[in-house]
């Protein structure tokens, strides 16, 4: 149980306060999933009603009020002298009284998935009956909440990052704390914690631990990737290779790969264990396959395809699916998730392709054709009829900045980008769809969410 005050204060009588908006901020401010709000006035001059927010009606509904308990009639109530302790000069509301007879005192309103249940045109009123008044109703939420707000499961993950690094040797630690707190999306991590919470064994704790696991394993490929790539700066801070030299770089990445994978074998969950380990092999395997690559550069599709899937949606369907398995959820639900997880890390690294040719990214634009990175919108740049050959041309030579430049004006003159942009949605919706057929206590719209996040960056 949840319980608060709504607070507002009203201007006249007689006035329709619109409190939908403040309902479904508590609701999810307290995380309700399914459950009941309940509603009652602290006032004998302010109802509660449900009906449509529409000026003729309230007008309409004003008029009937004043019909049946006219304002200018005699009501004993405001006979003061036949009452005690009330002021002669108090304000006579006797009206007010008998019009909140007609009304409520109280509500009760559904939660659905997160969701206040109303009709198309419904919305919940305050009544006021006897303004301007300061005025406050009692609210209290009852049902199945979120198990833990998102704040607090992210500061679990960054307490055991912070942790793990402090055991380790400084000169090893401290280039991956600078990578970590040089920011990130944390987005594996935030899988692997909602997961955690769908089956009957729900360990806050665990999961952190499950998911600063994966985080680390992330970091460690993209210290790996960056020395591959002969990258100079990620997040805005130089990479390891480039301030600390390759060998430096290769270390990190090795020690934190052996760290990550010995932390989730201690869980003690096989299959948590199987199913990050089935991930590593498959990033191993397409880093090898992505450097071969880049000798037919920019590739085809189906290349792309076969070497995104390892290198960055084998690890989010892991963490989907790691999640899951630590909470003990059954098969059908692991099976869901680690496909929602692979649809959603293809997406995401397609948005994150249409990003590396937009100004406002943050990321230097084209930096990803300076290093040869297989890239889908530039593929479908050189498939096009008009403007492809001059691509294949420049990809072919030398990429100074002009030809870069040059090979960014061509892809963003075709319909490369927004294409590109409607195939990583589709795979978002048909992640979403992913997760219409099991239970998920109550943690679609969560994961619904995270996933159109995933592509939203590149809009």
């Amino acid at each position: 149980m949840s319980p608060n005050r709504l607070e507002f204060v009203t201007t006249g009588a007689t006035e329709f306060v619109d409190i939908t908006p403040r309902i479904r901020d508590e609701v999810r401010r307290t995380g309700l999933r399914n459950g009941r709000v309940h509603l009652q006035s602290l006032h004998t001059t302010l109802g509660l009603a449900v009906n449509e927010n529409e000026p003729l009606l309230l007008r309409d509904f004003e008029g009937l009020l004043e019909r049946l308990a006219p304002a200018g009639a005699g009501y004993e109530h405001d006979d003061f002298t036949r009452r005690f302790d009330i002021a002669l000069d108090e304000p006579v509301n006797g009206h007010a009284h008998c019009r909140q007879l007609l009304l409520s005192a109280f509500a009760t309103l559904m939660v659905e998935d997160g969701h206040l249940v109303l009709g198309r045109w419904q919305s919940v009123f305050a009544v006021e009956l006897d303004g301007p008044r300061h005025r406050e109703l009692a609210i209290q939420l009852e049902g199945e909440f979120a198990r833990r707000g998102r704040d607090a499961a992210e500061a679990l993950v960054e307490v055991e990052l912070t942790r793990q690094l402090m055991v380790d040797p400084e000169p090893i630690a401290s280039p991956m704390r600078r990578l970590l707190e040089a920011g990130g999306k944390r987005l594996r991590p935030r899988l692997v914690q909602l997961t955690s919470a769908i089956g009957p064994r729900d360990d806050p704790l665990r999961a952190a631990e499950l998911a600063a696991a994966v985080e680390l394993l992330h970091n460690a490929t993209l210290v790996h990737d960056d020395y591959v790539d002969e990258s100079t700066h990620r997040r805005g801070s130089p990479t390891v290779a480039a301030a600390e030299g390759p060998e430096r770089a290769i270390a990190v990445g090795d020690y934190y790969f052996a760290k990550a994978t010995r932390l989730i074998a201690q869980i003690g969950n096989p299959g948590v264990t199987s199913a990050v380990a089935e991930a590593l092999e498959a990033i191993c395997a397409s880093q090898i396959d992505d450097v071969a690559l880049r000798g037919t550069y920019p590739g085809d599709r189906d290349s792309y395809m076969r070497v995104i899937r390892g290198k960055t949606a084998s690890l989010f369907s892991a963490a989907c699916a790691s999640g899951a398995l630590l909470s003990e959820a059954n098969a059908d639900v692991v099976g869901a998730l680690r496909r929602y997880g692979e649809l959603v890390g293809t997406a995401f690294q397609m948005a994150d392709d249409v990003i590396d040719f937009s100004p406002s990214s943050g990321k230097t634009v084209g930096l990803d054709i300076k290093q040869r990175v297989l890239s889908l919108p530039l593929i479908y740049a050189a498939e096009d009829r008009v403007v492809g050959p001059e691509v294949r041309r420049l990809l072919a030579g030398s990429l100074g900045d002009a030809e870069v430049g040059r090979v960014t004006d061509l892809v963003t003159s075709t319909d490369a980008l927004p294409r590109v942009r409607e195939e990583a949605r589709s795979l978002v919706e048909a992640a979403v769809r992913e997760l219409d057929a099991v239970e998920l206590d109550g943690l679609r719209p969560a994961l619904a969410g995270v996933a159109r996040s995933a592509v939203d960056r590149s809009s």
